[in-house]
């Protein structure tokens, strides 16, 4: 089952170019703060944030709000505006502040759109990089190159990526995910929104995170399924609404995923 919208031409010819302009307008501020020595500040749940975070989020709300005042947002640093509008743009605008703090480059924006609830466009960018991996749900592409997710119907030959190992002991059934860790061919900790494009792009199989927030989730949904990859919340449900996300080259490797994550929910 496929959890993404679907976009017509219409909209796809409208909203790419733009989702491209909201990435390029982005990182052109998070560039401007790697390797800088930004301040950091502790936000509630001791998670980091940065002025980076809250300047390439204000540039890009105050994008959307110019190009289309009657869309709704949804950011992770400024919060809600327009919630019950039929087009939502979700965005966040570091995905991996911890990463960017450390000066590590495995950090990403994550940029989605969202149509009567539902995930029709998203984006991983690469405010450093300069790529972004855009997903329409029935297709996935950098630039002018589509991707697509690798062939995997083992668990023994796949390679498994999160980003926090021990998150998952906090969250879910850590003994069981460090007993797929140790079932797979590598296991490595490339996490956050990096992970989500190495599935994506076939650089890997396996991406899992054991707790997630809507504006992590909303733009990996269109992206994984549009390079051919399965997406769903742990235990193998609807990610839209989820607080978590398995990540996968789809087929067989999915289900044998969710079952060894959830040995208990085995008949």
């Amino acid at each position: 089952m496929r959890f993404s919208g679907t976009l017509d031409a219409a909209e796809r010819a409208e909203f790419v170019p733009f989702v491209l302009e909201l990435a390029a307008a982005s990182g052109a501020i998070i560039r401007e703060y790697y390797l800088g020595g930004a301040a950091v500040d502790l936000k509630p749940d001791a998670s980091p944030v940065t002025e980076a975070d809250r300047r390439a989020e204000d540039r890009m709300r105050a994008l959307i709000m110019a190009r289309y005042p009657g869309h709704g947002i949804l950011g992770e640093e400024r919060g809600t505006h327009l919630p019950q509008a039929r087009y939502r743009w979700v965005l966040d605008p570091i995905d991996g502040t911890k990463a960017f703090v450390s000066n590590c480059y495995l950090f990403g924006t994550l940029i989605a759109l969202v149509r009567d609830g539902r995930p029709v466009l998203g984006a991983i960018a690469s405010p450093l990089l300069g790529h972004v991996l855009c997903g329409d749900g029935q297709s996935a592409w950098i630039g002018e190159r589509p991707v697509r997710v690798r062939a995997c119907a083992r668990l023994e030959d796949a390679t498994l990526l999160t980003t926090d190992h021990w998150e998952v002991f906090r969250r879910r059934d850590g003994a069981a995910f460090e007993a797929l860790s140790k079932r797979v061919r590598l296991y490595r900790g490339w996490g956050d929104c990096h992970g989500y494009f190495q599935v994506a792009t076939g650089g890997a199989d396996i991406m899992v995170d054991p707790i997630l927030n809507p504006w992590d989730i909303q733009a990996l949904v269109p992206v994984v399924e549009g390079a051919g990859g399965r997406i769903t919340d742990w235990y193998g449900g609807d990610p839209v609404d989820a607080d978590s996300a398995v990540a996968t080259g789809g087929g067989a490797l999915h289900d044998a995923v969710i079952r060894a994550l959830n040995p208990a929910a085995r008949p």
